[in-house]
């Protein structure tokens, strides 16, 4: 007699599973956050608690890559640095960016920066980095252009944000164009080093992260 098909064997494998998890948390935190940022009663506890959102995407992001993470350590290492070190010129100079000062909710700061900036730049370098190789353009070159490029839009969203929640500040409120100039070229350079790290890159969380990211900055920019 014929034996049945097993029908017990999981659906999902358990790096799938993991990567669908992860997704579902990283939509329901920023669809949670996006709601304590538009009901005035609780936008003043959800502030307080952004360094912890972005930790926690940190978290994930790095549980959700597949195993060596020394090399990705490294990259997160080398981009916290890169970032950091952009903002201290920026802030201290104005050669970078424009002249701004950072506000309190991005939390501690070392030299007038939020050491989670550091963190942040890493977030959307590698979330965008994985985004354009799981996209269709096979050329290195187009790719860097592409996610520096999608980056600036991103940053376009956030700036009215950033300003009206306190994260950064520009002198008389008035957003240079070098602003988005150096996001394009900053964030090129950091992509190219993504693409030159060897290790594996086809991580589905991140690309959730950026497309939250999107989400969060576009409706509170048409609500405020």
């Amino acid at each position: 007699m014929e034996r049945a098909p097993n029908l017990s064997k999981p659906l999902l494998t358990p790096d799938a599973e993991r990567q669908r998890n992860a997704t579902f948390v990283i939509v329901l935190f920023h669809l949670v956050g996006l709601m304590g940022f538009i009901v005035l009663a609780f936008s003043v506890l959800f502030l307080k608690i952004v360094p912890w959102h972005l930790l926690l995407m940190t978290g994930i992001i790095i549980y959700n890559h597949k195993q060596p993470h020394l090399k990705l350590m490294l990259f997160a290492l080398i981009i916290f640095t890169l970032g950091f070190c952009s903002e201290y010129i920026g802030v201290h100079t104005g050669y970078l960016f424009g002249n701004y000062t950072y506000g309190q909710t991005l939390g501690k700061k070392l030299l007038d920066i939020p050491l989670l900036i550091g963190i942040n730049w890493f977030l959307l370098i590698y979330s965008t980095g994985v985004l354009m190789q799981r996209s269709r353009i096979k050329n290195i070159f187009l790719r860097v252009i592409s996610g520096a490029l999608l980056l600036v839009l991103l940053d376009f969203f956030i700036e009215p944000i950033a300003i009206h929640f306190d994260y950064w500040h520009w002198v008389n409120n008035n957003i240079p164009l070098k602003n988005y100039l150096c996001w394009f070229l900053i964030s090129g350079g950091m992509l190219i080093i993504f693409e030159k790290f060897k290790f594996e890159k086809q991580n589905k969380a991140p690309v959730a992260l950026l497309m939250m990211q999107f989400l969060f900055f576009m409706v509170l920019g048409l609500i405020y």
